[in-house]
């Protein structure tokens, strides 16, 4: 039976490789609602069989419809995933899914209701072939147990593009919640932590006061009765570096290290998608371009078995609450000190 799914939101970019993921998988595509015109003429020209609706409750009502990616603003994906469970049907949102505590606790509570899926699309983990053959690797034994994880998420920022609510604390939920989602869900993929919490974290906005609610750096650490973590995301890649970020993840283990270099190798090998591994017996570099991505059929088979192939449920929540409890706790250093709402 094809898995046929629909999208509402087109607020990040991401929802282009969620859909390629799917479609890759044998899934349909059957219609799109965005608000914003110019972004569904982009998605349409690039998936013209999708099916423009002017009001996403048809999308919802659509019989015909097991799956819904949700992108629109980040404050607005949490309700929007409410809704679309309680139609009986299954959510991947974009990151972040959340941007209060008390939308997860609800999600939470809705979800274990309904019994359909609140997934959401961490795409450097999902959408990147050096982090897939890491995690094979990993789970295969090449350098024991995970005990630490480095993280490092830099973003090119280019403002002018960027929407207003972008730099809205409240609307676009803050750097270590948005961009340290990534690491964090890192983190506990690959300690296979079950449980972790932030032990630290700060924010900061050095060099734009012209968004005084807008974080341009972010830091934390994380760990578990398995491991500790650290992550580092901001928004100033230089412009000649010729990507939007030089990610990179370094695993340590009892036996052994594996770096991904995920979007450059500054002065070294050409593209993406870069891991070397060291360990008892052998340092190797492995060049990741032709890793195939699993997640589109893994989320097309737990649609259809209501198994956790792609992503556990309990990870979702985990890793969206602990970036919230990151950007919640987070000393501001640098910048205009802003009020959060106490944690709940």
């Amino acid at each position: 039976m094809t898995l046929r799914f629909s999208v509402i939101g087109l607020a990040h970019t991401h929802v282009y490789g969620a859909t390629r993921q799917l479609l890759n998988a044998g899934a349909e595509l059957v219609s799109v609602a965005s608000p914003d015109l110019d972004a569904l003429a982009r998605y349409t020209g690039e998936f013209p069989q999708a099916q423009v609706v002017t009001d996403a409750d048809a999308i919802l009502e659509d019989s015909r419809i097991q799956l819904v990616i949700g992108m629109p603003r980040p404050d607005e994906r949490a309700a929007l995933g409410m809704r679309v469970m309680g139609h009986g049907k299954d959510y991947l949102a974009g990151k972040p899914a959340f941007t209060t505590l008390e939308q997860v606790q609800t999600a939470r509570k809705i979800q274990q209701e309904t019994g359909r899926k609140f997934m959401v699309y961490f795409s450097e983990r999902f959408a990147n072939p050096a982090t897939v053959k890491a995690g094979e690797l990993v789970a295969a034994g090449a350098i024991g147990s995970v005990i630490h994880t480095l993280g490092i998420g830099p973003h090119s920022l280019n403002h002018a593009s960027r929407p207003d609510w972008f730099f809205s604390r409240e609307q676009g939920g803050g750097i270590l919640n948005d961009l340290a989602s990534h690491q964090i869900d890192q983190f506990l993929y690959f300690t296979g932590s079950t449980s972790a919490e932030i032990v630290t974290s700060q924010i900061a906005n050095y060099q734009h006061p012209q968004f005084p609610e807008f974080d341009d750096f972010g830091d934390l650490v994380i760990r578990s009765d398995r491991a500790a973590g650290y992550v580092r995301v901001d928004w100033f890649s230089p412009g000649g570096l010729g990507a939007w970020g030089d990610v990179r993840l370094f695993l340590t283990g009892t036996e052994g290290t594996i770096e991904l270099r995920k979007i450059v190798d500054v002065q070294g090998r050409p593209g993406g998608n870069h891991l070397f591994l060291v360990n008892g017996s052998q340092q190797e570099y492995i060049n990741c371009s032709d890793m195939p991505l699993p997640f589109g059929a893994q989320v097309v088979a737990d649609v259809r078995n209501r198994t956790e192939t792609a992503i556990p449920q309990a990870h979702t929540f985990l890793a969206s609450e602990l970036a919230l409890q990151a950007q919640i706790r987070a000393v501001r250093v640098a910048g205009e000190s802003l009020q959060h709402p106490p944690l709940s």
